[in-house]
């Protein structure tokens, strides 16, 4: 039983990339109180949870009523995911009113955390694994990932403000590299190859 949840939770902790969000999460929070950035976090893990389980369960019965693919998704995801990196980099400091006060749930919870490699990914898991092996495995990742944001007041104190605004930069670009990457991927799989 443990081989087969570390099995299922490998996988879907390589495609939530917590530490790779972290920088992207400071990015977005830079200038905001303790309180907002806990009301920030609880709502993205709230958000990303709500979904991966939700797709978990609705996914492909979602794809197939609405006629779009795996990669229609990474195209539309990667798509939104430009748009912000682009304004962050042109028009950084009206940061705080883009993409809004709730944008825990969008991009954060949803397509950073629970974007298109995590949910497809639990959905081949869910098939291989049991659909409770993968819930737990979703559950306990995004908790990891709450548990990170959480601690990036620590990481804010080491690296400096001056470190928090460099790493602004150079995570807008990390940013809309990611989601170069998600529009990559969603083409091959349109055109049937490996990317």
């Amino acid at each position: 039983m443990i081989e087969t949840f570390f099995l299922a939770f490998i996988p879907i902790f390589v495609a939530i990339d917590a530490v790779g969000v972290l920088p992207l999460f400071l990015s977005f929070t830079e200038g905001y109180t303790r309180k907002e950035r806990v009301r920030i976090i609880l709502q993205s893990i709230i958000t990303a949870l709500i979904i991966a389980v939700a797709f978990l369960f609705l996914g492909d019965l979602i794809f197939r009523f609405l006629g779009i693919s795996v990669g229609d998704f990474m195209v539309a995801g990667g798509a939104v995911l430009f748009c912000i990196a682009i304004i962050e980099i042109v028009n950084p400091r009206k940061r705080q009113r883009m993409p809004g006060k709730d944008f825990g749930a969008v991009p954060l919870g949803t397509p950073l955390i629970a974007g298109p490699a995590v949910l497809t990914t639990s959905l081949i898991l869910a098939t291989q694994h049991g659909v409770i092996v993968t819930l737990v495995s979703l559950a306990v990742n995004i908790a990891i990932t709450g548990g990170i944001f959480f601690l990036s007041d620590f990481l804010i104190r080491i690296i400096g403000d001056t470190g928090a605004k460099a790493m602004s930069k150079v995570t807008s670009l990390l940013l809309a590299a990611i989601a170069v990457m998600m529009v990559r991927k969603g083409i091959f799989i349109f055109i049937g190859t490996t990317p």
